[in-house]
């Protein structure tokens, strides 16, 4: 996959997880605050990345660690809110996969060039 479908792919996630968010925390007391904390990070990570600055691909990995032990918790907590859990676990794990993409291929393309020198 090139880096624009990557970008691509890795935008619709972003903008999943935010709607999944605003879906999720819809009617709760501190619909605010959950906005600011859940909703919004997606969406700035999301213009970042449409600006293909490589921070917020960065950001995008870091806070997906968060969104996915977040998911998990909740799954395991809250089995009436199991499908919002689940669906934030996959979106997580793989806006993780998207931004390793890189440097897995850099690290294994560095391992076989070794090989073949060897």
């Amino acid at each position: 996959m090139s880096g624009r479908g990557r970008d691509l792919l890795l935008s619709v996630a972003l903008l999943l997880l935010a709607a999944l968010y605003a879906a999720w925390f819809h009617n709760d007391r501190h619909l605010a605050a959950a906005l600011v904390v859940f909703v919004v990070p997606p969406l700035l990570l999301l213009a970042g990345v449409l600006a293909q600055r490589a921070a917020a691909r960065f950001w995008a990995g870091v806070l997906a660690l968060f969104w996915f032990s977040h998911g998990v918790m909740s799954a395991w907590a809250h089995r009436e809110m199991a499908l919002y859990a689940w669906a934030e676990i996959v979106l997580s794990l793989l806006i993780v996969a998207l931004v390793s993409v890189p440097g897995m291929r850099a690290r294994f393309a560095k391992r076989r060039s070794d090989r073949q020198q060897g």
